[in-house]
Formats: structure tokens, sequence, C-alpha cells
């Protein structure tokens, strides 16, 4: 019990979640206002737990970056595995990271993406969703995604999107550009090729002709009216909308606690997927 225990700690230490249930919590050095929590729930499907994610605070120089990130896997765990270990460090590797930042983030994309289907003998046929977002010195915050893990933000009360979920309707142009096709089978959702409900994803080599790796990128400064941001996967959005979810938790005052009252409203709402969910707090 003691090894188990201590390994729970070190995983809350270093933020990375993966199995059936798993729940953390961290600050900022810089400011004690500024706290993270998360907390998974594993889903009613017949698979292994295919949500992954990131979040932690790390000293760069004489910055403090916080890096978080929801990565949903779809056909495996292992591409939304590697994305949690790899995605960061090549985004921080970018020469251009502190100058240009939005650049720097949509070549790592591409670059990890790259790097994916290169490696899809080892790392399978699936592929992966992922929202991300870097805290810079507690400041600013740069939200990308592709797929439909969702990034809001709550302000005096009112949740805002910052991200884009990219859905094959939405889509439809492009991708038939590409030679691919939308599918709207009555019960079932849009999806590209008749197989993908996403439009954009990491990895999925044998639908990549017609699917895109490109980020949607957004920047907010955080100010006094900003209280906190929800990083979740799809899971809980399929249940609730975006202002839902920030009334679910504003009155909780611990980062770790809001997230897993948001995942266990998720589940009472019926939600059956794997449920990721990172709260972000500000005050």
């Amino acid at each position: 019990m003691a090894g188990k225990e201590m390994l729970q700690k070190m995983k809350e230490k270093v933020g990375l979640g993966s199995s059936a249930s798993e729940t953390g919590k961290g600050k900022s050095k810089m400011d004690k206002h500024v706290t993270h929590g998360y907390h998974t729930v594993a889903g009613k499907g017949h698979h292994a737990m295919e949500d992954y994610l990131f979040a932690q605070f790390k000293q760069v120089g004489d910055n403090e970056l916080g890096l978080f990130a929801i990565f949903d896997g779809h056909l495996g765990h292992e591409i939304p595995d590697y994305l949690r270990s790899h995605l960061f460090d090549n985004i921080l590797n970018e020469p251009d990271f502190w100058t240009q930042t939005e650049n720097a983030i949509r070549r790592a994309y591409r670059i990890t993406d790259a790097t994916i289907l290169e490696k899809a003998v080892d790392l399978g046929k699936g592929g992966s969703t992922a929202v991300t977002a870097i805290l810079v010195n507690c400041q600013k915050l740069v939200v990308a995604n592709v797929g439909d893990s969702r990034a809001v933000l709550c302000k005096n009360g009112v949740a805002k999107q910052l991200s884009v979920d990219h859905e094959p309707n939405k889509e439809r142009q492009n991708i038939e550009n590409r030679g691919g096709f939308v599918s709207n089978f009555p019960g079932d959702v849009a999806r590209v090729d008749g197989q993908l409900a996403v439009a954009r994803a990491f990895g999925d080599k044998s639908l990549k002709q017609h699917l895109s790796s490109e980020p949607d990128v957004a920047v907010e400064i955080i100010d006094d009216d900003t209280e906190f941001v929800i990083l979740a996967s799809d899971g809980i959005w399929k249940v609730m909308s975006n202002q839902e979810a920030v009334d679910c938790v504003k009155d909780k005052k611990e980062a770790r606690a809001a997230a897993k009252h948001l995942t266990e409203e998720a589940v009472a709402r019926k939600s059956s997927d794997d449920i990721s969910c990172i709260v972000i707090k500000f005050k």
C-alpha cells in the first residue's frame, strides 16, 4: 500500500494522469494565488483509458511556465501517451518560442504529427485530439487545439471558449478538397470518411490525407477579472455547455475539488466517455 501511495504522489507532483482515475494539484511559485487541479474518470467503453493529461509549473530561466494539456486518444492509448511525453518539449525547443509563440506552437504541432506518422509501426494506426495551454509568468495564456477537447475561460462569471471544436461538417470543404468525404448517417455524428468524428487530429495515418493537424491558437491576457480556466475532453462537453461547466465549479475554492466536481457532474449527466479535466484558478 505504501508503494502505491508513493507512486500516486509522484504522479501528482509531475502532473501526469492516465489510469482509470487520477487526481492531483499544484501551484505557481511566482504567484501563490494561481493553482491547478485535475481529475480523470474512465468511461464505460470496453477499452483501456485513452485520455491523458499533463499539468505542471516549470521554471525556464527567469520565467515560469504553466504547462497544461488534455490528450483524448482513439483506437489506442499509444499516441496520447506519446503526446504527453513529447509535445511540450517540442514546443519549448522551438528557437522562436519566446518571440513568436503562436508560430512556434503551430510548427511544433506539425513536427510532432509528422514524427507520429513516421513512428506509425510502433504507435499504431490510432490518433488523438489535443488542447494545450501555456501560462507565461501568470500573465499570458496561449491555448492551442486540434479536435474537440476544449478550453473555456471564466471571466466575471461568464464562460468564454478559447479553443475551436473541429467538427467534420464545419470543415467539409477542406476535407472534400483533400479527396475525402463527410458522412451524416441517421442517429450518428458527422464523420470523416465515415470513421472519425473530428476533422483535425494527431496521427490517424490511414485518414491523414483528409485530416489536418493544424491547431487553432488563441492568446488571452490574464487580468483581475479572470477567475479560472477549464481544460477538458469531450466527455464533459457532450453533456454540458460552456456556461453550465463554469457555473458548476465557480463556487469551488480549491482547483482539484473543482475538477473532481465537474467530472462527477458529467458522470451524473450520463456521460459514458473517458473524462479528463484540469482547472486553473487565478484567485
